[in-house]
């Protein structure tokens, strides 16, 4: 949809109008045949459409193109009144910067920021309303901390409060404690299991050692009695050569 010719200051070109929604152009586009329309206006209708609503001249989406340079100068150079006027904006302006100031306009309707307020009110006087929403928020007078909503001033118990966030306190201390405690066993599973393991690893290396030492000690056993019976074959050598 267009912009509603209404707020316009003084004459309006024709061409400078939509085609189809009959308002001045607004983010225009051009067909080959050189009508110009909005571009959610040509869009629209070529979903179910695909002819030039002004001459019925074939078109597609493909064809349509950004306007002329000097169209979109008459069009960025018409005077227009703010959308606000019916709220006391008296500002006109053109509308290639219309879109800036409205942004900004002191008399836009613009949504309390409290969480829960429903309410939309100008721009300038929002600081006031917040002051009295009904749905600001402050901290406790009492000095339990809490920061409360006017509306729950009624209801608000320090005691009660804090008795709640002592409760909820506890409760994840001992969500927390029973976590560390069932990490604690696992990391304590964990190394008994590595113990274990390393342990069953060391008393086969003990065994291994052992029966390389039993092999070790029966070489010895066998090289000192070879040992013996040699020296018995030199003294018995000896003597043989004695008697000859």
């Amino acid at each position: 949809m267009g912009y509603d010719i209404e707020r316009f200051v003084g004459y309006v070109n024709e061409g400078l109008l939509c085609s189809i929604c009959r308002d001045v152009l607004e983010d225009p586009l051009q067909a080959p045949c050189e009508h110009a329309f909005c571009t959610a206006c040509i869009h629209g209708w070529l979903v179910h459409h695909s002819n030039c609503p002004e001459d019925r001249q074939m078109i597609d989406v493909s064809l349509l193109r950004p306007l002329y340079r000097y169209m979109r100068n008459d069009l960025n150079r018409l005077q227009l009144h703010c959308r606000n006027r019916e709220y006391g904006c008296e500002m006109v302006c053109s509308l290639e910067s219309i879109d800036r100031h409205e942004r900004e306009c002191e008399y836009s309707q613009i949504p309390c920021s409290n969480a829960g307020c429903a309410a939309r009110v100008e721009r300038r006087h929002l600081d006031g309303h917040l002051a009295v929403c009904e749905y600001r928020s402050r901290e406790c007078p009492n000095g339990c901390g809490y920061t409360i909503l006017s509306a729950a001033d009624a209801q608000h118990n320090c005691v009660a409060e804090l008795r709640t966030e002592l409760e909820l306190l506890r409760s994840e201390m001992i969500c927390r404690v029973e976590e560390a405690k069932h990490e604690m066993e696992s990391r304590l599973d964990s190394q008994r299991r590595h113990m274990v393991q390393k342990e069953s690893v060391l008393q086969n290396e003990i065994d291994e050692l052992k029966s390389q030492m039993s092999r070790v000690m029966s070489d010895v056993r066998s090289l000192m009695a070879a040992e013996r019976q040699h020296r018995q074959e030199l003294e018995q050598a000896e003597l043989e050569k004695r008697e000859l």
